[in-house]
């Protein structure tokens, strides 16, 4: 892997969760057993054992990304909006505006892992606004836990 990619996908790790809680689109909506978020912090430690310069200078773009999320959310949320309505375009092969369960599988292995919980009507697709609302509804679950 190059070093660019391995920033994006640290910086987009680093970044999802805080994210997440705030609802923000592009954050992933993660999985009740928590266990893909602690393969992925294993994975990534394990890399980082691998590679340390590059890890330093992965966390170090994280960091940096952090910061300036706090400093303009705004813009942070807009670009993690736009992040997000790329990836739903690039899943739905059919271009119906409409994710079936194979197309999340392909192209959001998040979404596909909580498929059944974001199917608001059960009808066997997820929309943009089905994704999107099941954010908001765990953000408030999280936030309503840290109160």
């Amino acid at each position: 892997m190059n070093r660019s990619l391995i920033a994006a996908v640290v910086v987009a790790a680093l970044a999802a969760p805080s994210l997440a809680s705030e609802g923000i689109p592009g954050a992933t909506v993660r999985s009740e057993s928590g266990k893909a978020a602690g393969d992925r912090k294993a994975r990534f430690e394990q890399w980082c054992k691998e590679n340390p310069e590059q890890c330093r200078e992965a966390k170090a773009k994280a960091q940096q990304r952090r910061e300036e999320c706090k400093a303009n959310p705004e813009k942070c949320r807009a670009e993690a909006q736009k992040q997000q309505e790329e990836r739903f375009k690039r899943a739905d092969a059919n271009k119906d505006g409409r994710l079936t369960r194979e197309e999340a599988r392909k192209g959001m292995p998040v979404v596909s892992r909580n498929f059944d919980q974001i199917d608001a009507n059960k009808d066997g697709v997820v929309t943009k606004e089905e994704i999107d609302a099941a954010r908001k509804s765990r953000a408030g679950a999280a936030k309503g836990k840290g109160n």
